[in-house]
């Protein structure tokens, strides 16, 4: 499991990079949005519910940031760091589904 700092508006780094490639393989979202109505004896009471599931597809740009940060630009790799990496990113994109 991730630690997340106790502080308000501390981000660890490793928080940043799990986010930078949640955004870069895409995820499901579950969206709540709850409406509220005050009664006459001053009761707040729950009256409508809607629950949304939506997609966020993949971020070409969160992709290519990550793929910016690796030791070695991609056109200077040899064959055998290319396949190893497609490799790592093909066992990334299933872990993450």
């Amino acid at each position: 499991m991730k630690e997340k700092s106790k502080k308000k508006g501390t981000v660890k780094s490793t928080d940043a990079y799990d986010a930078l490639i949640k955004k870069a393989l895409g995820y499901d979202a579950t969206e709540v949005v709850e409406e509220y109505v005050s009664s006459e004896e001053g009761e707040i009471k729950l009256t409508k519910k809607k629950v949304t599931k939506k997609n966020v597809p993949p971020d070409m740009t969160a992709l290519k940031i990550l793929l910016d940060g690796e030791s070695k630009p991609i056109s200077e790799m040899t064959d055998e760091q290319l396949k190893t990496e497609k490799e790592r990113l093909l066992k990334l994109l299933q872990n993450e589904t």
